[in-house]
């Protein structure tokens, strides 16, 4: 079985599924950290690839760029090849002047202006939540592998918000009371499906870049430098 998206045949697509934006970045997570990997998906140049992390399988797949990128192949990874976990990992922006470069942010809540939800389900919906199951998973592995994580809630956005003309009059639009930590553009697509379909999604960011931090990560840094956050996630799998 494939999709016009995903060229895996059903069964090479383990049940848990680590899910960067980058692809270069699916890559990079297979040929450092997976045990006999294949690649069993480069449609689009959306790599795929299935292998063993501490003998437990694993399926690392790029989501590329924005809601409705992550839309689909969230939606296809779960109804039709039977992927019960996704957490995705990437990169964010934070709005927190302790949050440092590299500090990892687990997502709570999303909040979104986007209409995915109406378009996909006929549902006026704009705030969705992570499974709180896969972020206890999570959150339990990141206390023994003594990893420090900020839990908090999120704003997906349809734009990088670094190029917003106003991004103050985007923040007065978020609902009272929300205090996004941080900023991202896939996590409500892939909360909103997870939920739709009865799944289980998380999501854990890499602080990149901020009003509050002078340095900015470069791309090779973006790729390569969130080690820590990508252990976290593998990790997690192992208890999943």
């Amino acid at each position: 079985m494939s999709t016009p998206h995903n060229e895996a045949k059903f069964g090479e697509i383990a049940k848990t599924v680590i899910m960067p934006g980058d692809p270069l970045r699916a890559k990079y997570i297979a040929e450092t950290f997976l045990d006999d990997y294949k690649l069993v998906n480069s449609v689009r140049g959306m790599y795929a690839y299935t292998g063993k992390y501490k003998g437990k399988e694993i399926t690392v797949m790029a989501s590329g760029m924005g809601m409705p990128s992550m839309g689909i192949y969230s939606y296809e990874l779960y109804k039709f090849y039977e992927v019960e976990n996704i957490i995705r990992v990437g990169s964010c922006g934070s709005y927190k002047p302790d949050l440092k470069l590299f500090d990892i942010i687990l997502a709570e809540n999303t909040f979104s202006e986007s209409n995915f939800a109406l378009t996909l389900n006929n549902d006026v919906c704009h705030m969705v939540s992570s499974n709180k199951d896969l972020n206890s998973v999570i959150i339990e592995t990141a206390k023994k592998d003594n990893i420090n994580i900020c839990v908090g809630n999120t704003v997906c956005t349809d734009c990088f918000d670094v190029y917003m003309t106003d991004v103050q009059k985007f923040l007065e639009r978020v609902p009272e009371g929300f205090n996004p930590v941080s900023a991202e553009m896939e996590a409500f697509a892939l909360f909103y499906v997870a939920k739709m379909l009865n799944k289980k999604a998380s999501c854990l960011m890499s602080v990149v870049d901020s009003k509050y931090i002078k340095d900015i990560a470069t791309p090779e840094e973006r790729q390569t430098g969130l080690n820590t956050m990508l252990k976290l996630a593998l990790d997690s799998c192992e208890n999943l």
